[in-house]
């Protein structure tokens, strides 16, 4: 399991727009058309299920993208949906044996702060593991960061 926190702060401007500005900010990061130009570098693309727009409970998604010089598709549900506040979406069907990614927003003072927990097991047994610790739980990490990066760019030019 990672726990990421990239410190993706998103800038509120006035005390009377925080909510709003909440449910902005948790409405973008659900967009399925920004998730794929925040991965563009993976060349991840919607293929099947709900292929733009806005995701929501219950609904899927499958993505094709290239890691490690290699396609892969990997179908996602979102199980729990509270909006403004969180949502969590999890791996039905792909490479790895579990994936499970909460992305979690709060109010700190005049910011909207983004977390996310993404817990991941990857098949192989003890090979798997191994491969976890010394590639794969980084290259996840930066992967996110990057992706909340270009996410926190696009919603300050809003």
């Amino acid at each position: 399991m990672i726990q990421i926190n990239p410190q993706s702060c998103i800038p509120d401007f006035n005390l009377k727009y925080r909510l709003a500005y909440l449910v902005f900010v948790v409405l973008f990061s659900s967009y399925i058309d920004l998730h794929q130009k925040s991965t563009a570098k993976t060349h991840e693309k919607a293929i099947a299920g709900k292929i733009s727009g806005l995701i929501g409970l219950h609904e899927t998604v499958t993505w094709r993208a290239r890691h490690l010089g290699f396609y892969q598709n990997l179908t996602t549900k979102i199980i729990h949906m509270h909006r403004p506040y969180d949502f969590t979406d999890i791996m039905i069907q792909g490479i790895f044996k579990y994936i499970k990614h909460q992305h979690i927003f709060r109010k700190i003072k005049n910011y909207t702060v983004m977390i996310d927990i993404f817990e991941f097991e990857s098949p192989g047994g003890i090979i798997g593991k191994f491969f976890n610790l010394i590639f794969l739980k980084n290259y996840m990490k930066n992967l996110l960061e990057e992706r909340n990066e270009i996410m926190k760019k696009a919603a300050e030019q809003r």
